[in-house]
């Protein structure tokens, strides 16, 4: 197809000027272009008009013809983007540019999925469909000048095609495109089965066409009494589909029926349905061989009836009835809702079948006319997932806001494990930079790596890199996870205001395994050490008894809530040395957070079944209640109980650590009459040791007492009361 042809076709749907600007356009690729040669040794420029002619029988509006002969000149030229976008404007600068980007994809790998990630990237790349038109054309053309190139690189490329191009076509619905780039991507990989299936097409051809020429005008006359007008043609079966039904479904080449086919085209879905009864009464049906896509068109746009019958001959003969419009969607996909004409508006029901688009485009405006569908042609159906290339040129596809460690867990998990640093495009770059689609990332590793940092789950995108951290931690640091799990679990306790020995009990903690299905405290303690469940989470958990205790009683006043109360006869006796101002027998217990002893200012505070819990006036338990302030009650020691009766108190003591500093302390309590109930004793940080002691002492007087005598040890730092 010469230039002056193709330029003769473009006239017939576009005006003088648009026509214009496309000449303006192709003179500008010829003189770039001037002095280059294709393999073929055909002038450079020859291609570009090719692929023109491609998408003018698609008839695409004036920027996309423009772009098809410049679509080379970025990438083997001295021109450049901006001087495109001087020149000939914003939009075809954007559409050149985007092929060029793909051009420079490289495509290594032959697995499927690699093929399926192949076609996603181009589609994430490409900002516009027209970019993929322009270089399924671009593709195409190079297909059919494949012979000039050498035998290994014409297996390579048609393998590319047949992997990744054809089914963009098939996605787009272009079947012109589609067909054509396998049935020449199967004369190069498979050569032998290629021309053996031509050959057998060609040996009954003769007799094939005289029985479709029979089966058509028995078909028009059946048709006759419907009043409808209908296009009736053979349909050509395409060799690659022919070779797939061989492959695929095993069969041999006389046992494909559907060789045998009927095209009928008429002017609505109405009359569609009217030929198909026709049909169906003339021969009869095959069961399960009818298909309706006008009703449930393909994700593509297809729209059809197929139906195979018992054709003349008793020989099974597929038909296939369509409207025009259909038939232009089924030959030319998406492109048939651009097909340009000036001021045409688009059909609005055909823009509600566009299926496909409705996954990959958010429609703002409803489209009146060709342009404003164009504009509204850009791609977002992968703009959640980045696109980035193995040093082998494998594709990985990641979420969007990945970064290095998300890639190198995606590779291997070892390698993430290993990882020191990352190259991305030949440079160093910090582990948190954002991958972009097209990059190429190089993962460094070492074997000495102490293993994957706590703060990467904070910088990692994907589920798939922060669960393989996760894992790692859990395994490697089983003990330290425990003990850092407890910790924060007490810490997030003290924080909500309760006491961790009150809480921590064999019986909650026993619940709440069971709830999140650990099977020992421990591996509770190391998940939420290495941030596989939140301290927060087990001590909503925990707390979920107390706190709904609380609540049954937030509104009722302490009158209503003392008459909850029960007596120290409805349950275990116990003496407190309490009691509660205006009310006698009342269950009294002291609080285990803060151990109230006589001499103490304290308070009380109702709960639900429990009776008054006594804690000191100073007890964060107690003074954090602005919302419970109705459960407060005033309670006192009673005379004479400060002898009667002893209380456990916990101190903390500590001092150098150094031989014989234990049996000091315990010397010095039990020298001043005072019982030892508990003792634990650790080393702490730069020669620290740190006492815990729980006695039993009758007052605040006598703690005073104890707490003095230990003080004047040699090497005694602090001595202090524990609230829990």
């Amino acid at each position: 197809m010469t230039k002056e042809q193709v330029m003769e076709k473009i006239g017939e749907y576009l005006t003088e000027e648009q026509v214009a600007f496309i000449e303006r356009a192709y003179l500008y690729a010829e003189d770039v272009h001037e002095g280059q040669y294709r393999k073929s040794g055909e002038p450079y420029i020859h291609h570009p008009v090719q692929v023109a002619d491609i998408l003018v029988e698609l008839q695409l509006e004036p920027a996309t013809i423009a772009s098809a002969f410049l679509h080379d000149v970025v990438e083997d030229t001295e021109a450049t983007v901006e001087e495109l976008r001087e020149l000939f404007g914003e939009e075809v600068s954007m559409l050149v540019d985007g092929v060029t980007k793909l051009k420079k994809i490289k495509y290594k790998s032959k697995a499927e999925q690699q093929a399926e990630n192949h076609r996603k990237m181009i589609v994430a790349m490409a900002r516009d469909i027209r970019v993929i038109m322009i270089k399924l054309a671009d593709r195409l053309h190079n297909m059919r000048t494949l012979k000039y190139l050498a035998p290994h690189k014409q297996k390579r490329i048609a393998n590319e095609t047949l992997e990744i191009f054809a089914p963009l076509a098939h996605r787009l619905g272009i079947s012109t495109i589609k067909w054509e780039l396998e049935d020449i991507a199967l004369r190069y990989l498979d050569p032998q089965q290629f021309y053996r299936i031509v050959n057998l097409m060609k040996q009954k051809r003769n007799e094939r066409e005289q029985y479709i020429e029979e089966v058509m005008d028995d078909i028009r006359e059946s048709v006759k009494d419907l009043n409808v007008e209908a296009d009736i043609s053979g349909r050509p079966k395409h060799i690659y589909s022919i070779y797939r039904k061989m492959t695929i479904q095993k069969k041999q080449f006389n046992e494909i029926y559907d060789l045998l086919a009927v095209r009928i085209i008429v002017r609505n879905i109405k009359d569609c349905y009217g030929v198909l009864g026709v049909i169906h009464t003339r021969w009869k049906p095959m069961p399960g061989r009818f298909k309706d896509y006008i009703a449930m068109p393909k994700a593509n746009m297809y729209q059809s009836l197929h139906t195979t019958v018992i054709g003349p001959k008793g020989e099974p003969l597929e038909v296939q009835i369509r409207s025009e419009e259909m038939h232009r969607v089924a030959e030319y996909g998406v492109a048939a809702h651009w097909a340009y004409k000036e001021g045409k508006a688009l059909n609005q029901q055909s823009l509600g079948k566009l299926d496909w688009f409705r996954e990959i485009l958010e429609w703002q405006n409803d489209t009146s006319n060709a342009e404003e569908f164009m504009e509204s042609l850009k791609i977002d159906l992968f703009s959640d997932m980045v696109f980035v290339f193995t040093p082998r040129g494998d594709v990985i596809e990641l979420p969007r806001g990945s970064v290095p460690i998300d890639f190198a867990y995606r590779i291997h998990t070892e390698i993430g494990n290993r990882t020191i640093g990352a190259k991305v495009n030949g440079k160093m770059v910090p582990l948190d930079y954002k991958l972009q689609t097209g990059d190429i990332v190089d993962m460094m590793t070492s074997k000495h790596s102490y293993g994957p940092s706590q703060d990467w789950l904070k910088l990692t995108q994907s589920s798939h890199a922060k669960n393989k951290i996760k894992q790692f931690f859990k395994k490697e640091r089983r003990e330290e996870n425990v003990q850092k799990g407890r910790e924060a679990i007490e810490k997030e306790l003290r924080a909500q205001h309760f006491s961790p020995k009150e809480i921590l009990t064999e019986g909650n903690l026993q619940e709440v395994m069971a709830k999140f299905s650990f099977s020992g405290q421990d591996d509770m303690f190391a998940a939420v050490g290495y941030n596989g469940i939140s301290a927060k989470q087990v001590v909503t958990r925990l707390t979920e008894k107390k706190r709904n205790e609380t609540k049954e009683l937030e509104k009722k006043t302490v009158t209503e809530a003392i008459k909850d109360i029960p007596s120290p006869a409805q349950t275990r006796r116990s003496n407190t040395g309490v009691r509660v101002k205006g009310a006698d027998n009342l269950l009294i217990r002291l609080s285990k957070c803060c151990n109230p002893v006589p001499g103490d200012e304290i308070r009380g505070f109702i709960t639900k079944g429990r009776g008054v819990s006594v804690h000191r006036a100073d007890c964060p338990n107690i003074a954090n209640t602005e919302e419970n302030n109705h459960r407060l009650i005033e309670v006192e020691w009673e005379p004479e109980q400060e002898k009667a009766k002893s209380y456990n108190v916990d101190i903390e003591v500590t001092g150098y650590d150094r031989r014989g500093l234990l049996n000091e302390v315990l010397h010095v309590v039990a020298e001043s009459k005072t019982n030892i109930n508990a003792v634990n004793g650790r080393a702490g940080k730069n020669k620290m040791a740190v006492i815990d002691i729980t006695i039993a002492i009758n007052n605040l007087d006598h703690l005073r007492k104890v707490v003095e005598k230990i003080k004047r040890l040699p090497d005694i730092y602090s001595v202090r009361r524990v609230l829990h």
